[in-house]
């Protein structure tokens, strides 16, 4: 089943991953057939859960600082910032515009 541009586009944006190729859209089809496998699954009268975890107590650590006075070295990998900080994407993941989209699912 096609997957509709739209859909490709908002997944990219939010997974930073490029579908752009028929084997990235291949890759994208065959992970949704996987997870479609979940709808056979009866979950009625199932309480939703906040965490496979929930009947165990979890103990936090000490969050003791170990090293640090890095930013300056660590700022050196960003490919863009802002004063002290990394921008995030999607503006530093070039993304295919809708219409490249288009033209290339046309083809596909």
């Amino acid at each position: 089943q096609p997957v509709a541009v739209e859909v490709l586009d908002h997944l990219e944006q939010l997974a930073l991953v490029d579908f752009r190729d028929t084997e990235g859209v291949e890759r994208l089809r065959k992970a949704i057939q996987f997870a479609d496998q979940l709808h056979e699954v009866n979950t009625d009268g199932v309480e939703p859960m906040d965490s496979v975890l929930e009947d165990r107590c979890l103990y936090l650590r000490e969050d003791d600082v170990t090293e640090g006075n890095c930013a300056n070295e660590l700022l050196k990998n960003a490919r863009k910032k802002v004063e002290e900080y990394f921008v995030a994407p999607p503006g530093n993941i070039p993304l295919p515009t809708l219409e490249e989209r288009e033209t290339f699912l046309q083809g596909s």
